[in-house]
């Protein structure tokens, strides 16, 4: 089997030769991975998977956000409409429930995030 040939490191100036790109002095480095809250599991449990969001998007089939805008749109998403962050009650309580789709999900999570930057960064 044929080895590739060595070339120069990609970063600027460096002439080490190399096999994979970098020289070990500038490979770079991973970033650290995010860690997840040990809440996250709990929606691969099956009180969420086979109760609670089967029955939230049978009572609410549609998009509640789209709705308020006068457009009807499949609901595929089970939202909770105050962050939980761990709150086992809250987690479940049928009444924090909404059925979103996936692009007002994804926006009013951005917004909650954003929101959550900007509390952190003042204290």
């Amino acid at each position: 089997m044929a080895l590739k040939p060595l070339r120069p490191c990609r970063h600027p100036g460096c002439r080490e030769l190399t096999g994979d790109g970098y020289c070990p002095k500038h490979k770079p480095k991973r970033a650290a991975r995010r860690v997840s809250a040990e809440w996250h599991g709990w929606y691969s449990l099956s009180i969420w998977t086979d109760d609670l969001r089967p029955a939230q998007l049978l009572r609410e089939p549609w998009c509640r956000e789209c709705a308020r805008r006068g457009v009807r749109t499949r609901a595929t998403v089970v939202d909770h409409v105050r962050p939980h962050k761990g709150d086992w009650q809250l987690f479940i309580d049928p009444a924090n429930h909404q059925s979103l789709c996936e692009t007002c999900h994804n926006r009013k999570t951005a917004r909650e995030m954003a929101e959550e930057r900007r509390e952190n960064g003042k204290n």
